[in-house]
């Protein structure tokens, strides 16, 4: 676990940029990161952290394997008076919480959403 704790915020930047699953495994003091982004720019942000943790790639304990899909990761949906997270989470087969966990920048109480906000709706995995 201690490779997982020094590279917790690659693994977080990983996590929130992922496509679908993410593996995730440490074996023999070796750190494997491998999943799917949704785009080139995502893919190079997470990089980018991976350079700010070791800037000469010299540690050698860490294998980030990240491909590109040109699948969206969300669509945008207006929410309109008298909706809820619940309401719209139904419309798309999801649970309210996968949107409140896809906009925690915009909604602090689940239970207060305005209308004419635009939510990002996750898509769902379908692997």
């Amino acid at each position: 676990m201690a490779l997982q704790d020094k590279y917790a915020s690659l693994i977080s930047a990983a996590r929130a940029k992922a496509v679908g699953n993410l593996n995730v495994t440490e074996q023999d003091n070796v750190l494997y990161i491998d999943g799917k982004v949704g785009s080139s720019k995502d893919k190079d942000e997470i990089w980018s952290i991976y350079n700010t943790i070791d800037p000469d790639y010299r540690a050698g304990d860490v294998r980030l394997t990240l491909e590109v899909t040109d699948a969206p990761t969300s669509t945008e949906y207006t929410v309109k008076s008298g909706d809820s997270l619940s309401k719209i989470a139904s419309k798309y087969d999801l649970k309210w919480k996968d949107i409140f966990e896809a906009n925690k920048d915009l909604i602090k109480n689940p239970d207060l959403i305005q209308p004419g906000w635009k939510l990002k709706i996750p898509v769902k995995d379908k692997s």
